[in-house]
């Protein structure tokens, strides 16, 4: 009698682990979302709210289990994306520009391809080219970041089920910029179906065996990445989109198999690369609303899902608050564009070849940032977009500013600071910063990703919480 209670105890025990493990696993990574990030989202939300003090929570933000973790490479104390995305994927440190391998070069395996060889199905979701930093980490095994073309090649490799984003940023180039074969007839052969945009996504998804979803073709088609929520346009593909598309496709099989699905928040890095503070709040609630959609699935599947929302690095070195104790983040609503879309706004301006006046400038900047009109300025902040406007357009002495991702005119700089100053937000700088990356967690197997942690403890954590062989 006793031999069959312990072996009945057994049998319960290993029943009680099989349901904790997570069969279904969503995996976001919000590039250069720092604590700060996250936080003067959420006090931008709580002004919106009738011009309440405190936070207004993101979906994410909410969730029971939340931590914070160090994002170091293994040879800088302040990351680059790719080593960042590396140890986010492998739980290995590499150098700044490795693609999924460590230090000495050699190829590591990612959760993604964990999950894939346990018999989950497995996507790579993103904002940005498929072929970026983060995403790539996943499924390449390339010593630079930059080696497009090669990290492109990997993928039908790695044989996930489904990849969506942007596009790809040298489908015909190797990095040595010598002339090579169109990676879409390769990813064809391989058997991937390309859907560009979600209505030929779901002409195809029925009769495709693997998935790369991409946006539309178009000559406003940026291949780098997807517009910025602020920027969005009817028609324009978003990371919502994918993410719906990513769980649609992974549950062809009727989730029998379960599945693995990163998903990219790419775009706040590149508007905290500029210190451009509207459209970052924009990204970050953008990503929130695909996490919104994982979350939906969690709870018909609250027993099964696990969703793990963090960041490779901090990006901006984003202050909140300059000198008084105050905060006005609510002026942040007034911006109706992204740094970058009014700086192409002032290149045609430019090009028109007509002489604008201060007052039609003013007039300008009114209906785009909402200065004067509803954001007022005072002297010093006026002189310094006044500045600006008589040596670029007067002087005729255009000095572009430059960041990773943008090469902005200088009365689109001065516009983007003077939001920050009014706002009350500060800026240390036009790259990463070493500040510690939220951590946020629900699901089963979430109590783990609780307290500090390292990023190369994350993806470790995920694998034990999916039992991924």
């Amino acid at each position: 009698m006793k031999r069959f209670t312990f072996s009945l105890l057994i049998v319960l025990l290993a029943v009680t682990l099989q349901a904790q493990q997570a069969k279904y696993v969503f995996y976001f990574i919000g590039d250069g979302m720092g604590l700060n990030q996250v936080n003067v989202t959420e006090m931008y939300l709580a002004e919106q709210d009738g011009g309440r003090i405190g936070t207004s929570p993101l979906c994410f933000a909410s969730f029971p289990y939340a931590g914070y973790a160090t994002s170091f490479s293994a040879t800088n104390s302040i990351t680059d994306s790719s080593a960042a995305g590396t140890a986010l994927a492998t739980g290995v440190k590499t150098y700044n520009g490795a693609i999924g391998v460590n230090p000495d070069k050699e190829p590591v395996e990612s959760v993604a391809v964990k999950a894939k060889r346990s018999g989950k199905r497995v996507g790579v979701t993103t904002s940005v080219s498929i072929d970026h930093a983060t995403p790539s980490a996943f499924y390449a095994h390339q010593e630079s970041r930059s080696w497009y073309y090669e990290i492109a090649l990997d993928l039908p490799k790695a044989g996930f089920d489904f990849y969506g984003g942007s596009g790809f940023l040298k489908p015909e180039r190797t990095h040595d910029k010598k002339k090579a074969p169109s990676i879409y007839p390769i990813f064809a052969e391989a058997g991937y179906t390309v859907a560009r945009g979600v209505e030929e996504y779901q002409a195809k998804r029925a009769d495709a065996g693997k998935m790369i979803l991409m946006q539309r073709d178009g000559e406003q088609v940026d291949a780098s990445c997807l517009p910025y929520a602020i920027d969005r346009k009817e028609g324009d593909l978003t990371l919502k989109q994918i993410t719906e598309s990513a769980i649609d496709f992974l549950m062809k099989d009727g989730g029998k198999k379960g599945f693995f699905l990163m998903v990219e928040g790419g775009k706040i890095d590149w508007s905290c690369h500029g210190n451009d503070a509207a459209t970052t709040v924009r990204e970050v609630m953008d990503m929130d609303e695909a996490v919104k959609v994982a979350y939906a699935f969690y709870k018909k599947h609250p027993k099964e899902t696990l969703i793990v929302v963090t960041a490779d690095h901090e990006t901006g070195g984003l202050g909140l608050g300059t000198s008084k104790y105050e905060l006005h983040l609510a002026n942040l609503a007034h911006q109706q564009e992204s740094a970058d879309a009014l700086s192409r706004s002032i290149t045609n301006l430019r090009r028109q070849r007509r002489a604008y006046t201060w007052e039609d400038m003013k007039e300008f900047l009114g209906e785009k940032m909402g200065f004067w009109k509803s954001v007022p300025l005072n002297w010093e902040q006026e002189r310094l977009l006044r500045d600006a406007f008589e040596e670029s357009f007067v002087r005729n002495n255009v000095k572009f500013e430059e960041s990773l991702y943008s090469r902005t005119e200088p009365l689109a700089a001065a516009a983007k600071q003077v939001m920050s100053q009014v706002a009350l937000l500060g800026w240390t700088t036009g790259n990463h910063s070493a500040g510690y990356v939220p951590v946020f967690a629900i699901g089963a197997g979430a109590s783990a990703f609780s307290g500090k942690m390292d990023n190369t403890d994350i993806p470790k954590r995920i694998a034990k919480a999916g039992g991924y062989k």
